[in-house]
């Protein structure tokens, strides 16, 4: 089954929906991640519903709902945002593992951090919904083992992972990352970051990268979405040169992973 290419709306934070929606368009891409930061707040069902069926509207889906809601014991209810993402239309929600890096995390914080994992879960379940860990630096997942293991952890079909690239880490070890969470996969966040402090280039400097990463998700068989998230400059137009070379990444034949 083919990947969809996608877009992350916080690419874009200052845009409204509409705008964001005609970019989209223009790019020819299949779905829109809606973030609850800005665009689509949690708690405001009214203004979910109206993004959800503008996006329906424009012939686009609405997989993911990126909510930066955190597994964290000063943090809010998580079924707020549960029922935006159900008034968004999305079945999955992007979630983040804490705020403390795996290193630092006592063990009694991370059974913590499990736990209210599985409930959430639970809950997103009866919704027809599923949570999936943002991959991300300073939590549960900061680490190729960490991810993998909370995953095994939490053990529940509502818990999945998403994937973006470490800019740290060597290619091997990228992929050893993705390799680990892939039964448990949403989705993937595409963008090429390089350097310290980062530097935002264009998509096509990773092209090669990209590819052999699409051939491992591509071995799956199952519908993923590749979401752009965040561009050079933060403009259009590095938006559409970047939505350009992920349709370009996409239509290559999937070949071999060393």
């Amino acid at each position: 089954m083919p990947i969809q290419p996608g877009l992350c709306s916080v690419t874009f934070r200052k845009l409204t929906p509409a705008a964001i929606l005609d970019l989209a368009c223009e790019a020819r891409l299949a779905a829109i991640e809606w973030g609850g930061d800005v665009h689509a707040p949690h708690g405001d069902l009214a203004k979910c519903r109206e993004i959800g069926e503008m996006t329906r509207a424009a012939g686009l889906a609405t997989p993911s709902y990126g909510s930066y809601f955190r597994f964290d014991p000063a943090g809010l209810a998580f079924e707020p945002v549960l029922e935006s993402a159900v008034a968004l239309g999305a079945t999955t929600i992007r979630v983040w593992g804490g705020t403390v890096g795996s290193a630092d995390l006592a063990p009694a914080e991370r059974a913590r951090l499990v736990q209210a994992a599985r409930e959430a879960a639970d809950l997103a379940a009866r919704a027809g919904c599923e949570i999936a860990l943002e991959y991300h630096g300073q939590t549960v997942t900061d680490t190729n083992a960490s991810a993998a293991a909370f995953l095994e952890e939490v053990h529940h079909p509502a818990c999945r992972s998403y994937w973006q690239p470490r800019t740290s880490a060597t290619l091997n070890e990228r992929h050893e990352g993705l390799e680990a969470v892939l039964p448990r996969l949403a989705h993937v966040h595409v963008f090429e970051w390089t350097g310290q402090p980062i530097q935002r280039r264009p998509l096509s400097d990773g092209s090669a990268e990209w590819l052999s990463t699409f051939a491992i998700l591509q071995r799956t068989g199952l519908l993923h979405t590749a979401f752009l998230e965040f561009v050079e400059n933060d403009t259009p137009e590095a938006f559409l040169r970047d939505a350009a070379t992920l349709h370009s990444l996409l239509a290559e034949p999937p070949s071999p992973v060393a």
